[in-house]
């Protein structure tokens, strides 16, 4: 019923730049939140960015003050923009957004495919 589609991953260097996109389609009355999370070889997925509709973004302690998260809530689409990349950023960053359900029931998290983003020299 509702997709997200991301864009913007890739190959750059330490202290490069990405910018990521993502739009969500289908199904939707309203989004409470979207965010992106990221999932490194070995490791657990973890939380690099969320905002809130109508709140403030928060962010992981590792990306504070690299990494911006911004929406345009018309269009159903977040942004993650990554400055000063490190090769610690490299992982499948995933799109997220929490749609709100109909009365009585909880609200759903979806999720986006996955882009790639590696950071290396």
């Amino acid at each position: 019923q509702v997709q997200l589609v991301e864009s913007g991953g890739g190959l750059v260097q330490p202290g490069g730049s990405l910018r990521l996109s993502c739009a969500a389609s289908g199904s939707i009355f309203s989004i409470n939140a979207m965010g992106w999370y990221r999932q490194a070889p070995g490791k657990q997925r973890e939380l690099v960015a969320r905002i809130p509709t109508g709140g403030s973004a928060n962010y992981a302690d590792s990306v504070k003050g690299r990494f911006t998260v911004s929406r345009d809530n018309a269009k159903n689409t977040v942004y993650l923009q990554m400055n000063s990349l490190k090769p610690e950023d490299t992982a499948v960053y995933h799109c997220n957004a929490v749609v709100a359900g109909w009365p009585d029931l909880p609200p759903t998290n979806y999720w986006g495919q996955g882009t790639q983003v590696t950071v290396s020299s």
